[in-house]
């Protein structure tokens, strides 16, 4: 006599291995897909770097809350991804058509950043409120829900009002590693046609 999983259970032990894959599978499309948008490799880690701070509160928000990651936190930190990444992109396009109107890096970060933050805190602001029906559910499947929203709901109050802060600053940082390691390679490249000739 023995016994093991069946039915839902067994499905869901099934496909709890696939979850850290499917997530950095996402994580590597959306790079790819972001590295082509601006057609830099640099670029795109400005806005992925700001996304862990978004993870992070949702997670925080589901331990005050004792809630588990089950499949509903994990749609919700999919959702999460999306609108962190989306106001990381607002600011890095702007900072970047800035910086290439030839003004200095820190200052085009900052003007982006400031050109962008009442558009980004009205749609952040006006998604948070709109998923606080799914925080306070009452009645049948409310569970599923309350889960759902604690996820977006923190998750977007960190990335609102911590995120926000630190774009700019990843933006000046991973475009001055960049740069500097192209006037690296430029500098070997002159030193190979000098030893050619």
């Amino acid at each position: 006599m023995g016994y093991d999983w069946s039915d839902l259970s067994y499905q869901e032990k099934k496909a709890a291995g696939t979850t850290g894959r499917i997530f950095a599978l996402s994580i590597v499309f959306v790079f790819l897909i972001l590295a082509a948008l601006y057609e830099s490799w640099s670029l795109p880690l400005s806005v992925l770097l700001s996304v862990p701070i978004a993870v992070f509160g949702g997670f925080v928000g589901l331990l005050l809350r004792k809630f588990d990651f089950d499949v509903y936190g994990q749609i919700g930190l999919v959702v999460l991804i999306g609108l962190a990444a989306k106001n990381a992109i607002l600011i890095v396009e702007f900072a970047k058509a800035e910086f290439e109107k030839g003004g200095d890096l820190a200052a085009a970060a900052l003007h982006g950043a400031r050109l962008r933050l009442r558009p980004i805190l009205m749609t952040s602001f006006a998604f948070i409120l709109g998923c606080v029906p799914l925080w306070i559910a009452h009645g049948a499947g409310a569970a599923s829900r309350q889960i759902l929203g604690t996820v977006v709901v923190a998750g977007m109050l960190a990335a609102t009002l911590i995120a926000i802060f630190l774009i700019p600053m990843l933006f000046v940082v991973v475009e001055r590693l960049a740069r500097s390691e192209r006037k690296l390679e430029a500098k070997l490249a002159n030193v190979e046609e000098v030893t050619h000739v």
